[in-house]
Formats: structure tokens, C-alpha cells, sequence
């Protein structure tokens, strides 16, 4: 049956007179809690509603947000007039399927129905055995969920209404001795209810631990190494040093880059695949629909070391004569969905760990990620934890360790997968162009990298 939602997006499309139209509604359900240090920084429940019509006329896009549905229409015709002033631009959207579909999500212990003193119980816990060590000066827990209801119509008979849940927690512990200050940090996230946040305990604990741990480790002494990058690690490198460089409203613009990333150039070893995935479920990055009613999907953007894939939204695969991936995403009703990663991941492969250690003589292992910057195919990652590899085993905690490099010769110099895939989601995500952040995956095995820059002292 249909709603009084529905009705009036229907209406407002009837007053499009444009190539192209489409109408997103969202309701959000939010809450936080956070803890820093004894004190409690912010507590509370909000909900939003709000919306947007977007308009193509011969290449040229029209975009207006509201809060106030009641002027959908009035926004609807004004997205179309701002089309038609931009028109001419050229290109051509690329076919999508109409798709009639709703969406629900169903969890027993969906974080809704959660009591609020239920969720500041279990974020005061957590903080609480973070400052139970005197080596640590402050700390922040940060509790989130959302539950969202997002409305797609849009002029080509698509109806879709998707319902998403996220819950996560974050937790970050600062050590200091004197003028040496240490932090580590972990989070947990994903789309499977309130149950994410539960048992993290031993968690918390050792991120407590790995910051005093820290004030004691010496520098790393700066060098070239073979390194092995943990599961949390390469995946955050496959999402920022490649993944970014394969999202084609980036790639179309610049004629260096599209050459760089021509389809069926050799990229590494056989061994290495890369893949963009928004159909798994339970992780933060997954998704049934993006934000132009595509539907998500597993896209390899490396198969078997050659480059055979890029993420599109409907107007980048118009312009490069390829199809869509459901990969046009956003962050709220506030902004036009862009072309944004889901789930992203080096496949596995059969190496043990130990294998992986044997035969270096002096290496680093280095374990998650403070984040890192890039710059076009060159990378700098800081890893939040590190240790030395000596003749062949884990050696002592080292510190200050940052990988730089250029992404596509790492990526050749990449020696041994492993068989331990992990995928993370945490609280956090993708900040692309100021939209973060949007709720994403990253996943690896370990990975063996010879000839790895390393800043230290």
C-alpha cells in the first residue's frame, strides 16, 4: 500500500520535465554517547528528516536539498531549472534496470529498541578500563548508531525504500611520561545490530596496554625494509592508495591518471586481486542499493595482478561507454552522491604468517594505521603499532614507523600473501570531497612487501 511519502515524491516527479529526475527522502535515528576522560562529553538521541531532488538536462545537473517535504515540488522544478541553465555540457547517463523494491532490516537487537542507559552503561565500562592504568592521562569512547529509512524515485519507474542500521564503538587511550606522548586506538562497526559493540573488553584492555607499551619502545631507525602489513593495515593501503585512483569521477577528469590506469595493464603478482565489494552483508561497507538505485556489487578492480576494473556511478560509466557498478554513494540527503567504495579487499591467498616471516633477516611488522596521506600513485602511512622481524621472528616493539612510497611499485614488490583474510568497518569511514564519514570496509590477509620506505629517526 502505498504511503503518504511515497504520494508525494510521485507528485513531485510528475513536475519534472527534464531527461532525467530523481527524488531521495531520508529519516535518520541517531545516538551517541562519549566518554573523555572521567567525564562524560555528550549524550543524546536525534532524529533528522530531510530530502533532495536532482535533475539531468543534456549533461548539465540540477540539485536542491529541503527539510520541509512539503516543498518537494517546488524543489523539483527548481532542480529542473538548474539543469536546464547548465544544459549542453554533453554526456549521457548510463542505463540502468527501474527497480521496484523495499528494503526492511529486522534485528533482534536492532539498537533502537536499545534503552539509552543500556548504551552509556557499555561506553562508560569500556572507558573506565582504559583509565584503570596510572600510564594513561586521558581517553575517549565514543558510542554511535543509526537507523536510517532512505526513499529513491526517480523518473525512469525506479521505487525503492532501503532501510540501513550502523552500530559501532571507538575507543582511544593517551600514555605520557614526561614529554614522551603515546596513543593507540581501535573501533568496532558493522551492520549486524547492538551486538557489535559487546565483549570488547580484552580490546579495549590491550589498547590501553599497546599505549603505555609504546612509551618504552625505541625509534625505528629509517631505512629501506622487507615489511609485513597486517590484515588492518593493507587493507586501509588497498582502499586509500589504489582504491581512490580506480573511482572514475576522479579517473575521467585527468588524462595522466586514465592513462596510468589503462584496463589490462599488469599491476603486481598473479597472485594479487583487489575487489570492491558492497553485497556483504553484516559489514559496515555493504549496501543493496547505492544512491541512484543501482545495485551493489563485487567488482574486481585487480584479477590476477592485471588492472580490469573501476567503480562507476551511472554518469561516469555514460562518459567512459562502461557499465554502472552501484558504486554512486552519499553521505546524507545534503549532497549529490559521488563514486565511492563499499567493501574493499585484497583476497587471500595460502601463506601462514610464519611462512611469511621466514627468510628475513632484519624486517618490520607493522599493524594498523594512524590513516596516511596520498597524492596522486604516491602514499604515506603511519602504523599505529610496529614491531622489528630478526632472522625470521617477531622481535621487539618499535615506534615513529612510516611507510611512503609509490603505490604501483609497492603493489610489484609485494612477495607473499597470506591465508587469514580479515575485513574492518569501525565507527569511522571514507571522507572523500567532505563527505565522511560514509560507512565502508577495508579487509587484507597479511602482505609481504619488499623494498618498503621507512621514516624514522
Amino acid at each position: 500500500m502505498e504511503g503518504p511519502m511515497e504520494g508525494l515524491i510521485k507528485k513531485a516527479l510528475k513536475v519534472c520535465d527534464v531527461d532525467y529526475a530523481e527524488v531521495h527522502i531520508e529519516e535518520r535515528l541517531t545516538t551517541r554517547v562519549s566518554y573523555a576522560g572521567k567525564e562524560m562529553e555528550d549524550v543524546g538521541t536525534h532524529t533528522t528528516l530531510g530530502g533532495n531532488v536532482r535533475a539531468f538536462s543534456k549533461g548539465g545537473w540540477g540539485f536542491v536539498s529541503f527539510n520541509d517535504t512539503s516543498r518537494i515540488q517546488e524543489c523539483a522544478k527548481n532542480a529542473c531549472m538548474q539543469a536546464k541553465l547548465v544544459e549542453g555540457k554533453g554526456g549521457k547517463l548510463a542505463r540502468s534496470e527501474p527497480v521496484k523494491d523495499t528494503v526492511r532490516v529486522e534485528l533482534a537487537d536492532d539498537p533502537a529498541g536499545i534503552p539509552l542507559e543500556q548504551k552509556e552503561k557499555i561506553t562508560r565500562s569500556y572507558n573506565d578500563i582504559i583509565l584503570k592504568s596510572e600510564k594513561i592521562k586521558t581517553s575517549r569512547v565514543r558510542y554511535q548508531d543509526s537507523r536510517i529509512r532512505r526513499y529513491f524515485f526517480n523518473t525512469e519507474g525506479s521505487e525503492i525504500i532501503e532501510e540501513r542500521v550502523y552500530c559501532g564503538i571507538g575507543y582511544y587511550a593517551v600514555a605520557r611520561d614526561g614529554s614522551n606522548v603515546q596513543i593507540s586506538f581501535d573501533s568496532v562497526g558493522g551492520t549486524e545490530g547492538f551486538n557489535t559493540v559487546f565483549n570488547q573488553e580484552a580490546d579495549v584492555e590491550r589498547v590501553a596496554k599497546e599505549a603505555v607499551d609504546l612509551l618504552k619502545a625505541e625509534k625505528v631507525k629509517a631505512g629501506k625494509y622487507t615489511v609485513i602489513v597486517d590484515q588492518l593495515l593493507a587493507g586501509v593501503f588497498a582502499h586509500e592508495a589504489f582504491g581512490h585512483l580506480s573511482e572514475s569521477d576522479f579517473l575521467y577528469r585527468n588524462e595522466r591518471v586514465k592513462k596510468i590506469m589503462e584496463l589490462g595493464k599488469r599491476f603486481g603478482p598473479d597472485e594479487l586481486s583487489i575487489v570492491d565489494d558492497g553485497t556483504l552483508l553484516g559489514e559496515r561497507g555493504y549496501y543493496k542499493y547505492d544512491d541512484e538505485g543501482v545495485m551493489s556489487q563485487k567488482t574486481y578492480l585487480i584479477k590476477d595482478g592485471i588492472l580490469v576494473g573501476r567503480l562507476h556511478s551511472r554518469e561516469t560509466a555514460g562518459k567512459m561507454g562502461e557499465k554502472p557498478t552501484g558504486n554512486a554513494r552519499c553521505i546524507s540527503y545534503r549532497f549529490h552522491p559521488i563514486v565511492r567504495m563499499s567493501c574493499t579487499f585484497i583476497e587471500p591467498r595460502d601463506r601462514s604468517l610464519k611462512e611469511m616471516l621466514s627468510g628475513i633477516k632484519r624486517g618490520i611488522y607493522a599493524k594498523g594505521a594512524y590513516g596516511g596521506q596520498t597524492q596522486l600513485e604516491m602514499f604515506t602511512f603511519s602504523a599505529r603499532r610496529a614491531y622489528l622481524i630478526e632472522d625470521g621472528k617477531i622481535g621487539p616493539l618499535t615506534r615513529d614507523v612510516v611507510l611512503s612510497g609509490n603505490v604501483f611499485e609497492t603493489l610489484r614488490n609485494i612477495e607473499a600473501f597470506g591465508n587469514d583474510i580479515e575485513l574492518h568497518g569501525g565507527l569511522g569511514g571514507c571522507g572523500k570531497d567532505g563527505q565522511g564519514p560514509l560507512p565502508t570496509s577495508t579487509g587484507s590477509p597479511h602482505v609481504r612487501i619488499k623494498n618498503v620506505i621507512i621514516g624514522g629517526k
